[in-house]
C-alpha cells in the first residue's frame, strides 16, 4: 500500500479507536461535559433510570466500539460510522444540537473512509 494512504490510515485508525474510548470513559467521570445534557428530555422521560445511567451505557458502548477499531480496523471502523450517524440522527429528530449532529456526519463520513481504506488493503493482501 501507498506510504501516504499507509498513513493516513493509521492516523483515521487512531483517532477513530482513541476518541471512542476517551468519551466512553468521560461518561462516568464528565470531566469534558455533563453528557446527559445531550439527552432530549421526552427521551430522557422514556427511560427506565437516570440518564446519567444511559450515558454509562452508552460508554461502555463507545469503549467497546474504539477497541474494536484498533483491534478490527474494517468492522470496527463500520460500527463506529453508523454509531455516529444513530447519534446525529437523535440529535436532529429532537432538533437539539444540530452543530453536533453535523459534526458527527462529518466524523461517521471519515470513519467510512477507514474501513473502505481497510477493506482495500485486506482485498489487496487476500489477492
Amino acid at each position: 500500500m501507498n506510504s501516504n494512504v499507509q498513513l493516513v490510515k493509521n492516523i483515521l485508525k487512531y483517532t477513530f479507536g482513541l476518541v471512542p474510548i476517551v468519551a466512553g470513559l468521560d461518561k462516568f467521570t464528565n470531566i469534558l461535559t455533563d453528557w446527559s445534557q445531550y439527552i432530549s428530555e421526552g427521551f430522557a422521560g422514556m427511560l427506565p433510570f437516570e440518564p446519567t445511567t444511559f450515558m454509562m451505557i452508552v460508554g461502555v458502548i463507545e469503549i467497546i466500539a474504539g477497541v474494536l477499531v484498533l483491534a478490527k480496523t474494517k468492522i470496527g471502523a463500520y460500527v463506529v460510522s453508523a454509531w455516529l450517524v444513530a447519534i446525529a440522527l437523535t440529535l436532529i429528530f429532537s432538533w437539539t444540537y444540530v452543530d453536533v449532529a453535523v459534526r458527527d456526519l462529518v466524523m461517521a463520513i471519515g470513519a467510512f473512509s477507514l474501513a473502505k481504506l481497510s477493506e482495500v488493503n485486506y482485498n489487496k493482501a487476500n489477492n
